[in-house]
């Protein structure tokens, strides 16, 4: 199994409301992705956060479901709107369990 972790950092004119649908569309992508064991995100609370507001872990049941992800229909719809509202940088982790 490998761990995604993904740290996400939106404009000062990115809404809660946007963030919020943001997080119900990633966590979507469990229906329509095969491979994906778990996923969860949410708002990063942590007062160490250095600006990263948002916080994603996907596990994926093999290196093959991970590279399938990313190009995937779907997950790129979710991409293109978090950039749309505001998504000004990342911070990604891949590693195996």
């Amino acid at each position: 199994m490998l761990e995604h972790i993904v740290l996400l950092k939106f404009s000062t004119g990115t809404k809660l409301e946007q963030i919020d649908e943001l997080i119900y569309r990633t966590k979507r992508l469990r229906e329509w992705i095969p491979g994906i064991v778990d996923i969860q995100q949410g708002h990063n609370f942590s007062k160490r956060n250095q600006g990263y507001q948002v916080g994603l872990t996907v596990r994926f049941e093999s290196g093959y479901a991970l590279e399938q992800y990313g190009p995937h229909p779907m997950h790129q719809e979710v991409l293109a709107y978090a950039k749309e509202i505001g998504l000004v940088d990342s911070i990604i982790v891949d590693f195996e369990l």
